[in-house]
């Protein structure tokens, strides 16, 4: 080590050389103060003391990387935790890549239709049941789509008529509608023409008019309009045109005669598409916006009824002025009415409390006809099941005591009275029950709230009731699913997976049929099916369009926005 030396010292060299001392008196003792050998004095301190002035050890300064790596560990498994759905859809799906791979091979091959199920179109559309909003399956009908539209370009140049018209009403299916599509149906249209096929067409079509296949690919009027695509002023198509309109709007009227609401609505939305310039049209749409204005005041009127008779405990019985009668006249009006379902679940809901009510008082049997007539309106309620599972915990009822026997007769009423016993478990039961509910939870968690069968929290819960029916955790599992599926439905929403959401809806709908709120829900599902509808169509993508919006109708059959898409995605055509 160099000291700080003045280069002017005549002793100085340049360096200092180390210096190791007299190693004679390595043995001899030490002075207590050593001799100066000419380095800069250091002082080292022990290492207990060089941590810090209080002793510590400086290790123990060092012990923040523990903790800190424990707050890493944790924070990555609250991160695969949160994120299991999304890493779980990175696992290889081995059946679906297979089927899609097949499908795209069978795709560069010219392979596009056919019906033993290795057709491109065939394989897309298995895989698109197995992944519903997978895109590679959507794009992949699409491609086939966009290759029919090109077989069918290619047999027309070749004189393939019939090739070339199986091509396009194939594109047709596929793709929806487009520019392409109208463009070749044109030209096929003017090919048939040309090449003297037309008597053909128009007597295709007369026969599928005498038949009354109106509408379709096949119909009278897809046949007559193929003529007047070559043949704008062909008279006999124009007047074929005519008669299938009239058959249309008499098919409707029937409809109107019979309040059949539903069907006429339909059938009007039908002509409208095919026929948008029809005589009786606007007559057609009074009578029918005069029939749902008139459905529609009786409906409200009886379910009105319904939720008076539901307050004032009149909930089922003879007559027809009971919660139970006026839910199902309302139905008889709407089917699909959402109210009228609701208030069903109500009735079944109050069912259930009266057998709860029942089984409290040791009366098994008329629990057992309540919780049938409720099964009967809402077999998948959570509370149902609870309750059954709680009457299937009720002993055999005691002997009746012989008649004249006062004291016995009054113990018998007391016990029958009595809170129902718990049965006594064995060990393996109680091991059996508590996985099923560990199970059941997990399940819940990870969305398989109704299947799969067996293994879904439902089937888990109700499995654990079976055998321990006053289980409290399985009880409060079971009642507590409608809230935690709410809750998913709600993410399926915000994630745009509307798939996932209609089967959460429909779950929902079962474990509690008398929510109200039910409606609220199949509302906002209806709409944001309705809004990929029109993103869809924007985009030309009229096929995908057309099934989203079908996904909406059902919910809302007779929702304005649902019937103003469906007249603008006609009108197009």
């Amino acid at each position: 080590m160099s000291g700080n030396r003045d280069p002017n010292d005549p002793g100085y060299s340049g360096r200092t050389e180390p210096k190791l001392g007299n190693l004679d008196q390595l043995d001899r003792p030490q002075p207590a103060v050593e001799p100066d050998d000419g380095l800069p004095q250091i002082k080292v301190e022990p290492a207990y003391r060089r941590g810090s002035s209080s002793g510590r050890s400086p290790y123990k300064r060092r012990n923040w990387a523990l903790p800190l790596l424990i707050a890493v560990l944790l924070a990555a498994i609250a991160g695969l935790w949160f994120n299991q759905s999304r890493l779980r859809s990175l696992v290889p799906r081995t059946d679906f890549d297979d089927v899609l791979h097949h499908a795209q091979v069978a795709l560069q091959q010219g392979h596009l239709d056919g019906t033993d199920g290795t057709s491109a179109r065939e394989l897309f559309e298995a895989a698109r049941a197995l992944e519903p909003d997978n895109d590679a399956a959507r794009q992949g009908l699409n491609d086939v789509g966009r290759a029919e539209i090109s077989r069918a370009d290619a047999a027309l140049r070749a004189g393939n008529i019939d090739e070339a018209n199986q091509a396009l009403t194939n594109a047709r299916e596929l793709l929806g509608g487009g520019s392409d599509v109208d463009r070749l149906t044109q030209d096929i249209a003017k090919a048939q023409v040309s090449s003297g096929q037309t008597d053909s067409l128009i007597a295709q079509a007369q026969q599928a008019l005498s038949n009354n296949k109106l509408d379709g690919p096949d119909g009278a009027a897809a046949l007559y309009q193929r003529v007047l695509a070559a043949e704008p002023d062909n008279a006999v198509a124009r007047h074929g045109m005519d008669q299938v309109g009239d058959a249309m709007a008499a098919q409707i009227q029937r409809s109107l005669n019979a309040n059949d609401i539903a069907t006429a609505s339909a059938g009007i939305d039908r002509l409208a598409a095919l026929m948008p310039n029809y005589a009786q049209l606007p007559t057609l749409r009074a009578s029918l916006s005069a029939l749902q204005t008139q459905a529609s005041s009786a409906l409200t009127d009886t379910i009105n009824q319904g939720n008076e008779a539901l307050r004032a405990g009149r909930i089922v019985g003879d007559g027809n002025d009971t919660a139970l009668a006026h839910f199902k006249a309302a139905l008889a009006i709407d089917p699909n009415n959402a109210q009228a379902k609701a208030g069903l679940g109500q009735v079944a809901e109050a069912l259930v409390v009266q057998a709860n009510a029942a089984i409290d008082a040791g009366d098994a049997d008329h629990a057992r006809q309540l919780l049938d007539q409720a099964d009967a309106l809402a077999p998948g309620s959570a509370d149902l099941v609870a309750a059954r599972a709680r009457l299937g915990q009720a002993p055999a009822p005691a002997p009746r005591a012989a008649a004249g026997n006062e004291k016995a007769t009054a113990s018998a009423s007391q016990e029958d009275n009595a809170p129902l016993p718990q049965a006594q478990l064995t060990g393996q039961q109680q091991i059996q029950v508590a996985d099923m509910v560990s199970r059941a939870r997990q399940a819940a968690a990870h969305g398989n709230i109704m299947s799969p069968p067996g293994d879904c929290a439902y089937d888990l819960y109700r499995g654990a009731l079976a055998i321990d029916g006053n289980n409290p955790e399985a009880l409060a599992g079971l009642q507590g699913l409608p809230g935690l599926v709410q809750q998913q439905f709600n993410q399926a929403l915000r994630d745009s997976n509307l798939n996932k959401a209609g089967s959460l809806l429909d779950a929902l709908s079962n474990l509690e049929p008398g929510d109200t709120a039910l409606s609220i829900s199949r509302q906002r599902l209806a709409y944001a099916w309705v809004d990929q509808a029109e993103q869809q169509f924007d985009s030309g993508d009229r096929n995908n369009a057309a099934a989203s919006l079908l996904q909406g109708r059902r919910l809302l059959p007779d929702d304005p926005r649902v019937r103003e898409l469906a007249a603008r995605m006609q009108g197009s055509r």
